[in-house]
């Protein structure tokens, strides 16, 4: 694990990702947490608005599936401002 701090790339990634940079690879990044926790966020609705009616494990499946469908369109949406915003 120590050896990835060492690469000049690697270094620079991790850099431009915590100072806020956005290049292609930062955004793509983004995408997936924004995407992970949207699918973590839509299970936990699922199980809160139909666990009882349909079982918790099928309703947090069915949350995981449908969350990121809204969430992945705006979250490129807002990175693409955010960089157009940014380069004027």
């Amino acid at each position: 694990m120590r050896d990835i701090f060492t690469y000049s790339n690697a270094i620079n990634f991790f850099t431009s990702l915590a100072d806020g940079d956005l290049n292609i690879a930062t955004e793509f990044v983004w995408l997936i947490i924004a995407t992970a926790l949207s699918m973590v966020g839509g299970a936990i609705g699922g199980m809160l608005l139909a666990g009882r009616d349909i079982g918790y494990q099928f309703s947090a499946m069915l949350g995981a599936l449908f969350a990121p469908a809204g969430v992945i369109p705006a979250i490129f949406l807002g990175l693409t401002a955010l960089n157009f915003l940014k380069n004027y």
